[in-house]
């Protein structure tokens, strides 16, 4: 249990060290905090915090740099007080959020723009679960007699199609047919249920075949959707940084967002409580997080849900970032509501 004063001073190194990415020495803290004593009084406390594991010294006559640790209790405190992003920011999400319409995709993608270009890191936003969205209708367009678009779309605005070679020749009016088979079956119905319905029919009656096959190609659609729910934006936010002067650094972290899968399950485990969540370097699962630090929140909406997140290096604006992640998920959840 740190003192109130070790705190303080630990509250501003990690600041400082933030702000400047240099190591920070008592002199400096004394100069640009208010801390209310002496700088061999502040040097007793760094090294009090070194031989407690929160702050380490790379060289003997260098100042000290917050650890893994030392992260943890600034972002607890911040947690506990919480602090909030500039006014004209949070503005800015509310009216962004307020102008944005159309699908699903277009919403996603926007929020990870939007989130990277507030805190400067790479935004990671994990779109709703389609499977288990209610369906407000299917739609079947005729591309040749034997090949038609099958267009699957949400209550909550989801949209997923495929192309599907039917297995005989069906014309225009027999395809609106099968439409309005589908649509009577699949109204509000959640998307999961489709398989059951499908099993259910008997493909050996006249026209049934058809509604199978599409009913078979909208499964596939709807699991391919469920792998492919994955936007992010912002390495090259990550590159400015001195932290990734060699690129080579950033190697992990690519290949991890390349890998649809591994990205989910990373969000997914860091997400297993509710509310938001901050992983700071070594406690993240993944090697490949070792040196950086995930700050993720989860957003619900009538059916599902989602996760929305922001990556960069330790030496993070844990303030900004989280303020950025609560406010992104709160618009979230008020333009799918």
């Amino acid at each position: 249990m740190l003192s109130d004063r070790r705190r303080l001073v630990l509250q501003a190194l990690v600041e400082e060290y933030i702000h400047s990415g240099q190591p920070v020495g008592s002199q400096c803290l004394v100069n640009r905090h208010s801390l209310g004593c002496s700088p061999a009084t502040v040097r007793n406390e760094l090294a009090a915090l070194e031989e407690t594991g929160y702050v380490f010294q790379q060289h003997v006559s260098s100042g000290r740099i917050p650890t893994d640790l030392g992260y943890r209790e600034f972002v607890d405190e911040i947690l506990r007080g919480f602090g909030s992003l500039p006014e004209l920011d949070a503005e800015e999400i509310r009216r962004r959020y307020v102008e944005l319409a159309g699908e699903i995709d277009d919403l996603m993608r926007q929020t990870s723009v939007m989130v990277s270009q507030l805190t400067h890191y790479v935004a990671v936003v994990l779109a709703p679960t389609v499977s288990l969205a209610r369906i407000r209708r299917v739609d079947l367009v005729s591309m040749a007699p034997r090949r038609a678009l099958v267009v699957l779309i949400t209550e909550g605005g989801q949209v997923v199609n495929r192309h599907v070679e039917l297995g005989e020749e069906v014309t225009p009016e027999r395809l609106a047919e099968v439409e309005r088979a589908l649509n009577a079956s699949l109204a509000g119905k959640r998307a999961s249920e489709v398989r059951s319905l499908r099993e259910a029919l008997d493909t050996s009656r006249p026209g049934d075949g058809t509604v199978s096959q599409v009913m078979e190609e909208l499964l596939a659609c709807l699991e391919e959707a469920d792998t492919d729910r994955l936007y992010h934006v912002g390495v090259p936010e990550l590159l400015a940084l001195p932290e990734f002067a060699e690129a080579q650094r950033l190697k992990p972290l690519l290949g991890l967002l390349e890998d649809g899968l591994a990205m989910l399950e990373t969000l997914s485990e860091a997400m297993q409580a509710t509310g938001l969540t901050v992983r700071i370097g070594s406690e993240n699962r993944r090697s490949e997080l070792g040196e950086m630090s995930l700050v993720a929140s989860r957003y619900a909406t009538p059916s599902s849900g989602g996760i929305i997140g922001v990556i960069g290096p330790t030496r993070m604006d844990y303030t900004r970032t989280i303020a950025a992640v609560r406010c992104a998920a709160e618009g979230l959840e008020d333009v799918l509501g």
